[in-house]
């Protein structure tokens, strides 16, 4: 049996718009070159001389938050708490068995940007896959989104997850989801027309808030989601542990046994 592995995750860059303004990250290249009398000043006596082609070594400093690139959202970063008023977990604190786990793709693709998934738009389009929901399946959306990054419209871009569509999948086991998308929930700008006609504050980030009643995590800026079959494929996206923290970077792959 081959086995095939599918990235979904996106690099992490500072030379795309891969988040709003102000939310990018940053990156600092040191090149060999410039490294090497770090390197010497570890060795008294040693110059940059004695060194091989007068190199030392190549490091990146980087300035991000634990949510550019392609990364998991813990519970806490929705809300203080979770499951009706437990403390909500931190990213260190994830159960591993929620990140590794059969994977079931949506396709929404065809949606326009701003829309709210519906229940009964999930629950169209799990019976066109032919797939009946089980506790820990791994839910990954695939938006209009994932053709955009990088590009000026990548953020305002693809339909999002709302209170609704997010306890549907948490209430029948689902404990982690993805999206391509740089949200879980609609892009915002779309989200503040709809406030700003209806002054109705809980349709923001209604997605993320649904941990508060059911405790889930869930995967952004997804990439490759279009290459994936529909089932019949597991998900690894176990999170870089940071203590206390609201989320972390993951390298998301999909498995297939071909």
């Amino acid at each position: 049996m081959a086995r095939r592995i599918i990235d979904l995750s996106v690099a992490i860059r500072a030379d795309i718009a891969s988040d709003p303004p102000g939310m990018e990250p940053k990156i600092q290249y040191v090149g060999h070159k410039v490294s090497a009398a770090a390197v010497c000043s570890y060795f008294p006596g040693l110059t940059p001389a004695d060194l091989p082609d007068g190199e030392g070594w190549a490091i990146e400093r980087l300035e991000i938050t634990t949510h550019n690139g392609t990364h998991v959202d813990a519970p806490y970063h929705y809300a203080s708490t979770m499951d009706g008023g437990k403390r909500a977990i931190t990213i260190d604190e994830v159960p591993l068995e929620w990140c590794f786990s059969r994977g079931v793709k949506l396709d929404f693709r065809q949606l326009p940007n701003g829309h709210v998934v519906s229940r009964a738009e999930i629950e169209a389009e799990l019976a066109r896959i032919g797939h009946s929901l089980a506790p820990l399946d791994i839910v990954v959306v695939n938006t209009a989104a994932g053709a955009r990054y990088g590009q000026p419209d990548y953020v305002p871009t693809g339909c999002g997850m709302g209170r609704e569509a997010t306890l549907y999948l948490t209430s029948r086991g689902v404990r982690v989801v993805g999206t391509d998308a740089w949200s879980w929930d609609a892009p915002f700008g779309s989200t503040a027309v709809r406030y700003a006609a209806s002054r109705d504050a809980s349709i923001i980030w209604e997605g993320h808030k649904a941990g508060r009643e059911i405790g889930y995590c869930q995967i952004e800026k997804m990439a490759n989601l279009d290459k994936l079959p529909a089932t019949g494929f597991m998900v690894s996206c176990f999170p870089v542990k940071i203590a206390r923290a609201s989320g972390g970077w993951t390298r998301a792959v999909a498995i297939i046994e071909e």
